[in-house]
């Protein structure tokens, strides 16, 4: 357990388990980009800064599912309002995650652990909450296989800690297997009202 704490049998299981699945997820991901690229043009991949461990900033990389539709004034319309069908798809299927095996293969990212979010959150969060970056973010985590976006943010934390404190080879295992029914399941896709998450506006135990 000390050993995959200190990250390197993490970050060669991380690897091992990427490169086995390198065919598969070339090929998938081919046919998915090709689909983008008809239903939305260019760009395929969606580039977006996010906090990972230490609070480093790293562009985290994703399949487009969104139009740039904008309003009268030239601002991007709601979420909801751009997420095209088979967007939705591809997020009902975490198949818009796919990229982030590359994140994973350059250090960025685990498979497993709490999900990078805004870097812009980031003086937001109470001296607690910032203990989500004392480990690498993860394509799926505790929070994910225990409610996903339907949580509110404290109980996401909340999850994400727990994790950070308690992280073993066993505990990942047993993420990467609950994700698969997760995503079979299709649960917790979304917040009431929104197309994932709301912002996160910090919290009332903020230090």
């Amino acid at each position: 357990m000390v050993v995959w704490r200190g990250g390197r049998m993490k970050r060669t299981f991380d690897i091992l388990i990427v490169l086995l699945a390198l065919i598969p997820a070339l090929l998938v991901g081919i046919v998915l980009a090709a689909v983008i690229r008809v239903k939305l043009g260019s760009p395929i991949l969606f580039l977006q800064a996010r906090r990972g461990k230490n609070g480093k900033v790293f562009k985290i990389v994703k399949f487009r599912s969104m139009s740039d539709e904008r309003d009268a004034e030239g601002g991007l319309l709601p979420d909801d309002k751009r997420l095209i069908p088979f967007g939705r798809w591809l997020r009902k299927t975490s198949l818009d995650e796919l990229p982030e095996l590359w994140n994973v293969l350059k250090g960025e990212m685990s498979l497993v652990g709490p999900r990078p979010l805004l870097a812009e959150y980031m003086p937001l969060y109470s001296d607690d909450q910032k203990r989500r970056h004392e480990v690498r973010p993860g394509i799926t985590g505790w929070a994910q296989v225990n409610g996903r976006n339907a949580l509110d943010w404290q109980e996401r934390f909340e999850l994400d800690v727990w994790y950070v404190e308690n992280h073993n080879f066993w505990l990942d295992l047993k993420i990467l297997w609950l994700t698969l029914f997760a995503v079979v399941k299709k649960d917790g896709i979304s917040a009431d009202g929104h197309a994932t998450m709301p912002k996160f506006k910090g919290s009332e135990e903020q230090n």
